[in-house]
């Protein structure tokens, strides 16, 4: 990852264009859209959007370093470049990747208790470094001390677990010789020779092959390291047919796409990737997922303690809900293949409150209140009401409910019903809510006789 914040500007799935005869194209000027008669991402994107909750899980031989290196702890997954470690004295640390404590069923436990729904693993990141038995390299983890392929594992025991893997794979590579740009620190050292990155992507296309064919259903293909000036909108839109070659039903992300281009045909990506942060309003009519870490940093930093409290990944969690967003929530797992005891915690905080609200936030779609002293999500003919601030008084306003609900309920005590009221001017609202029935967020049910229908 790179530590910026953005929405990046993928378009929802306008990369099937291309490969689909029955989407027809229509454009004056030059520019073009789409009339879809049928969209095949709405299959592939089903469990997808019915997860809205997943792991994000960044390691390599980064975590052996801990953040820390000459004196300084503030590094993490970027660290032989902010620290500008030499190739060959980072190629080192392939022989020190022992992690002797990994057990991929405790790490698919810990997800599926936490109420998520699929698993992104770092295949590779900017480093080079691939966790996966990769035939076509031997910067892999075949030549550790681990030897175990850490993809086979995982994916094993995600799919015992009940949940969807997913991987992410780094288009950058800092150690392959074809890719450039090299790092500005390490051109005198590292020279270019005859190295060209056209040389670089049969082995980014034939690694990406591999992750898609050996390794079962993989739900995602998540990319990154796209912003660098050697990456163009043709290879991007050459890795996307790849992934839709390899595997037509994978997911991909919209870091294909080359970083600051903007091109008005087609645009790679079933789903833009807001990082460290969850759009004010959403992103309306695209699927989008926010990626966040529980800290500050991606992979693991053993002097950064500051995690996000329960209360606030909860928040964060009902927050991108509520936006028709998913949530990919990270951990960067330690050296010797645990969690941090930080994260452990408040996975099973989350997976606490999630035991009784999880429904409010899986299949649901974004809130159809404009403005409202709550948040909520859609579920058929369902809203869910995500009360943080439970009200002293007892009384909950339902601002431009249109729809009278058949019931009224608590997801925490199905047997309590609050009153529903209606004004003179028609308006609707709730009151005799008693006590909060969650001390961090307690959810309301309204059920109705058909859709539901909210006004401004």
């Amino acid at each position: 990852m790179k530590r910026r914040n953005f929405v990046a500007a993928g378009a929802y799935g306008l990369g099937a264009m291309a490969l689909n005869p029955l989407l027809r194209m229509h454009g004056e000027g030059g520019g073009m859209w789409a009339t879809t008669v049928f969209h095949p991402a709405a299959e592939r994107m089903a469990w997808w959007r019915e997860a809205r909750f997943g792991l994000f899980l960044h390691w390599g031989l980064y975590s052996i370093l801990a953040g820390e290196w000459m004196g300084r702890t503030d590094y993490a997954e970027w660290i032989r470049n902010n620290a500008h470690i030499p190739i060959d004295t980072y190629d080192r640390l392939v022989g020190r990747f022992n992690p002797v404590k990994f057990d991929a069923d405790a790490w698919a436990g810990m997800a599926k208790g936490a109420g998520m729904k699929y698993v992104t693993l770092t295949t590779k990141h900017h480093d080079g470094f691939c966790l996966f038995d990769n035939p076509l390299t031997d910067f892999c983890v075949r030549s550790t001390p681990f030897r175990r392929d850490i993809c086979t594992e995982l994916n094993a025991a995600t799919e015992r677990a009940g949940l969807r893997q997913c991987w992410y794979h780094s288009v950058m590579d800092w150690h392959h010789f074809e890719y450039l740009p090299r790092r500005d620190w390490e051109a005198e050292t590292r020279a270019v020779g005859g190295a060209h990155i056209a040389n670089y992507l049969p082995y980014l296309h034939g690694s990406v092959r591999h992750l898609l064919t050996k390794y079962g259903d993989i739900g995602v293909m998540w990319f990154d390291g796209n912003w660098e000036g050697t990456w163009t909108h043709d290879m991007g839109m050459e890795l996307y047919d790849v992934c839709r070659q390899a595997k037509p039903d994978v997911i991909v992300n919209n870091r294909t796409e080359g970083w600051s281009q903007s091109v008005a045909t087609r645009h790679p990506g079933d789903f833009s990737t807001p990082e460290q942060t969850i759009p004010a309003t959403g992103l309306p009519g695209v699927d989008w997922e926010s990626c966040i870490t529980m800290n500050h940093n991606w992979g693991y930093n053993a002097h950064d303690h500051d995690f996000k409290s329960v209360p606030e990944l909860i928040g964060m969690l009902v927050d991108t809900a509520s936006k028709g967003g998913n949530l990919l929530l990270n951990v960067g797992p330690m050296a010797d293949g645990t969690f941090p005891a930080e994260s452990v915690d408040r996975l099973a905080g989350m997976g606490k409150w999630m035991q009784v609200n999880g429904d409010a936030i899986h299949g649901t779609t974004a809130s159809l209140f404009a403005k409202s002293p709550f948040r909520s999500t859609t579920k058929g003919n369902r809203i869910n009401l995500f009360v943080t601030d439970w009200p002293a008084d007892g009384a909950l306003p339902l601002p431009g409910l249109r729809t009278r609900p058949r019931s009224v309920s608590l997801a925490a005590q199905p047997d309590r019903h609050p009153t529903l009221n209606t004004d003179a001017t028609g308006a609707m609202g709730l009151t005799a809510l008693g006590a909060a029935p969650d001390p961090v967020c307690s959810v309301i049910v309204l059920d109705f006789d058909r859709p539901p229908v909210v006004g401004a």
